[in-house]
């Protein structure tokens, strides 16, 4: 019998009201100013240093460019410590940089890279750590700083999906010498397409500043090889409208984080399923609701039976990257390796019913029990 309920995706983008973009597309149309750091650029980047707490930021055109710059910002040639528990583009922006990526294992509670392998892979080519606050849940910050300091690294922290994540009630966008948010779509803050370069350092924003506008200044100052990577006065407009909502969409996705806690409960008790650990000390804003499954197998039994309904989970993120393709030298991370075969992010987004939540539970349940 054909399914005819509705499709499930994993996420679903957030959008403002019609009638709010259309005010901000009312003014872009009177000023004239689609693009070149305009107005309402220069307003979301006022607004989301207030919201976040944070001093220096460079909006840029997307979450990749955003690395991209970061490392070039910073000067980093080398090798570039990293986790193989993450988004592709994490792995790309070093090689696209021309750096080598350095995998280090990461810790099988937490998901994040494991801070205490990280010094036996320091090399006379090591350059930086680029760690991942892995579905928002913040890295060993202090301990990552304090290797980086001790070995004269720099660090930058791919915060794709920590918008707004606080730690001990501190911004954990404030460590390291860099962090990048990714503005996609699918993240809990859109700007449609966008990003942001945040700097502990206010000359290396400058210089993300410079290099993400093809390196000049005005029509006459040429001063570095630089690439496009702009953010449009559209992109900033959805970005306004987006943050007026972020507090209560962050409220919306709690509630429904817990109502998915409660209805898994009895597989979590039964070791078929367990969750990422997030500390207590981690203001943390529901990004991404993953499950990891006693094995693969139970993991693709479910993943089918919600497909089969219309459901579609992801297994995000999967491969993990020291298996990529094309990275010439197998570095081995058993732990990055075995979740990565067992972890499912399961759909999770500000109106996802609790009817709808109980249904994919439920098939959960059937299948793999």
């Amino acid at each position: 019998m054909k399914n005819t309920k509705k499709r499930i995706n994993v996420t679903k983008s957030y959008l403002p009201t019609m009638s709010k973009y259309q005010s901000y597309l009312q003014q872009i149309w009177t000023n004239g100013q689609l693009t070149n750091n305009g107005p309402f650029l220069k307003k979301l980047e006022i607004e989301l240093k207030s919201f976040l707490g944070i001093k220096n930021i460079s909006l840029v055109s997307n979450g990749c460019m955003a690395l991209q710059l970061a490392i070039k910002a910073l000067k980093i040639k080398g090798e570039i410590i990293t986790t193989p528990f993450s988004y592709v583009a994490t792995t790309n922006a070093i090689l696209w940089e021309g750096c080598t990526p350095v995998f280090v294992d990461i810790n099988d509670q937490s998901l994040c890279i494991n801070a205490k392998l990280i010094e036996e892979k320091i090399t006379k080519n090591t350059r930086a750590i680029l760690a991942t606050h892995v579905y928002g849940n913040p890295c060993d910050v202090k301990e990552v700083d304090r290797i980086a300091k001790k070995n004269n690294l720099k660090v930058i922290y791919d915060a794709a999906h920590a918008f707004s994540v606080k730690i001990n009630k501190q911004s954990i966008l404030n460590f390291g010498d860099a962090s990048i948010l990714s503005f996609h779509p699918t993240k809990l803050f859109h700007t449609i397409e966008g990003g942001a370069v945040i700097c502990k350092d206010k000359k290396n924003v400058k210089e993300a500043n410079l290099l993400k506008s093809f390196g000049h200044i005005g029509e006459e100052r040429y001063l570095a090889v630089g690439i496009n990577g702009k953010m449009s006065e559209f992109q900033a407009a959805m970005g306004l409208c987006n943050l007026d909502e972020i507090e209560d969409l962050i409220f919306k996705r709690r509630k429904i984080s817990l109502l998915y806690d409660k209805k898994l409960n009895d597989l979590i008790n039964d070791r078929v399923i367990r969750k990422q650990d997030i500390d207590v000390c981690v203001d943390y804003n529901y990004a991404y609701y993953p499950v990891i499954f006693r094995s693969k197998a139970l993991m693709l039994k479910a993943k089918k039976a919600l497909e089969d309904q219309g459901i579609y989970p992801r297994r995000y993120f999967y491969p993990s990257l020291n298996k990529l393709p094309f990275i010439n030298t197998y570095q081995s991370c058993p732990i990055s390796e075995d979740i990565s075969l067992r972890v499912l992010c399961l759909p999770f987004y500000d109106d996802l019913s609790d009817s709808e939540i109980k249904r994919i539970v439920r098939i959960i349940t059937v299948s793999v029990t």
